[in-house]
């Protein structure tokens, strides 16, 4: 096997997460494997949350004297609606922190925080905070033990920052001193301001995302909703005694998702634990910059090829392409404009180009938008070339990309293999013509898994072209049989290969594409 260019595949950390998740898509589907979609995932339990937050604030009472009374009516009184809410809102809360860390992991070891993404990493930070903070005033509503500990111990950290003109640890000497006040004002920041600025936090987020997932399929929400049910079921969420400044509190059951930072003070020093978390928080900000990766060059227009159809930025999954007024004073109205700090050169933009066709008479060949560093020049003397030194016939050409299933280690004798930076670069009439000109017996399309292509869209965008709803669409006149797709991710290499196998043991069954199309080039621009 051969491919069109030398590139580096995913590191080992990603091809280890691969393959421990390939379980899941195997048991599941790419589309209901949750590693796929913990973003979405992790939103939908602050959906969970938010819903039952407002339940439960109905039957709350906002006041200092009222509050324990109020959850312990909720919780016990009406337990089969009450109950439950209430263990719903803390298991979705704490779901919600396991999954922001886990999608901020697995964005990490995939090497998708740099370039042109720093900017969806940089402002995932401070949702991590706001999540934590979010959950540790919850914590005070509901004024038990626990809340009374939590309530001192944050004193404690926010008295040693500089911005209380009097500590904030003298309103909790005693019970007293609490003031009605300070709890209403907690209340009001976990019920009105905390969800505004997670909202607003979230939009910030995906502003640089083009077709943001925020919503996981109606597979993974029942089961999510589930599992979150049976859990309240099974182990109910309940209070602590009511909270008592003056007396010395009992074994409390801490909850480590949000609660873990306040042990730590009988270690160490509020400064500490500031330094540390402020320390790690700007030293994770700041990793696109520390470990940068070899940036790719950026997509380029060619104007001559240009009709300002739209369709790349219809398909940028980053919103790197703008269509403005036209410059070149063709009859067209508008033209395709990269915006280079967007651009993270997937070559999907090329892929959806009307221009970008191998059949085309000219040489070299330019399409209205391509990438340098894989032009459809390329990509047509690749084909050519095989076709020249007669390694089709009964051969199968197999498209790939750099972050899917490796498939240059697919062990078919019959396979030649093209790997691309991205299988949404791939145009359809490279399709027709691997059959038609270069005489290829089949062709094989294997991009990432089923809704994780490492640039968001790639592998969708590509088979709704093949399936004739995305233009541009896969002609008529191309024999389906002779085309085969395999949606998978690194180290699934043998499925690929029994399916190659299997698709080139029906090759022999299948019709034949047309004639090929005999055309003299056109050289210059």
């Amino acid at each position: 096997m051969s491919s069109a260019q030398a590139r580096p595949r995913p590191v080992w950390p990603a091809r280890a997460l691969a393959r421990g998740e390939s379980v899941l898509s195997n048991a599941f589907g790419g589309a209901a494997n949750p590693f796929h979609h913990l973003g979405a995932l992790a939103i939908y339990c602050l959906y969970i949350a938010l819903v039952t937050g407002i339940y439960l604030f109905v039957f709350y009472s906002t006041n200092l004297e009222g509050a324990w009374r109020s959850v312990e009516a909720i919780t016990h009184e009406q337990w089969i609606i009450g109950g439950v809410m209430r263990s719903l809102h803390r298991y979705s809360s704490d779901a919600a922190v396991l999954l922001l860390a886990l999608h901020m992991l697995r964005e990490l070891v995939r090497l998708r925080h740099t370039g042109a993404r720093w900017f969806s990493w940089l402002t995932g930070m401070p949702l991590i905070w706001i999540v934590l903070i979010f959950g540790i005033s919850g914590y005070w509503m509901v004024w038990d033990q626990l809340a009374a500990w939590v309530a001192t111990a944050s004193a404690r950290l926010l008295d040693w920052l500089p911005i209380f003109s009097d500590p904030m640890g003298s309103s909790f000497v005693s019970n007293k001193t609490v003031s009605g006040r300070l709890f209403t004002l907690i209340g009001f920041i976990h019920l009105v301001g905390l969800p505004i600025i997670l909202v607003l936090g979230i939009w910030f987020h995906l502003l640089r995302v083009r077709y943001p997932r925020i919503h996981p399929t109606r597979k993974l929400m029942l089961g999510s909703l589930a599992g979150l049910l049976v859990l309240s079921l099974v182990v109910p969420v309940t209070s602590h005694a009511p909270a008592d400044l003056e007396a010395v509190p009992g074994v409390l059951a801490i909850d480590w998702f949000y609660l873990a930072v306040f042990p730590l003070q009988s270690l160490s020093s509020p400064g500490t634990i500031w330094l540390a978390g402020t320390g790690g928080t700007l030293l994770l900000a700041a990793l696109p910059w520390i470990l940068p990766r070899r940036r790719q060059p950026v997509a380029e227009v060619h104007l001559p090829d240009c009709t300002g159809c739209g369709f790349c930025a219809e398909d940028c999954p980053y919103g790197a392409i703008d269509m403005v007024p036209r410059t070149d004073g063709r009859n067209f109205e508008l033209e395709a404009r990269v915006n280079a700090s967007l651009c993270v050169s997937c070559g999907i933009c090329t892929g959806s180009c009307p221009s970008s066709s191998p059949f085309r008479q000219r040489t070299p060949l330019t399409t209205g938008i391509e990438m340098p560093h894989f032009t459809m020049d390329d990509f047509r003397n690749e084909l050519d070339r095989a076709r020249d030194s007669e390694l089709t016939g009964d051969r199968i050409l197999v498209f790939g990309c750099d972050h899917g299933v490796d498939v240059e280690k697919a062990e078919i004798g019959t396979a030649h293999s093209m790997v691309l930076p991205c299988v949404g670069l791939l145009p359809p009439p490279g399709i027709d013509y691997a059959l038609r000109n270069s005489g290829y017996a089949g062709v094989a399309v294997a991009g990432c898994a089923d809704c994780d292509c490492h640039h968001r869209l790639g592998e969708r965008w590509t088979q709704e072209r093949i399936e004739r709803e995305r233009q541009p669409g896969l002609r008529k006149r191309v024999p389906r049989e002779r085309l085969f797709t395999f949606w998978a991710k690194p180290g699934q290499e043998k499925d690929l290969s029994l399916r190659l196998e299997a698709f080139s043991a029906g090759l022999d069954k299948a019709s034949a594409p047309e004639a090929p199309r005999l055309a003299i080039r056109r050289t210059g621009t």
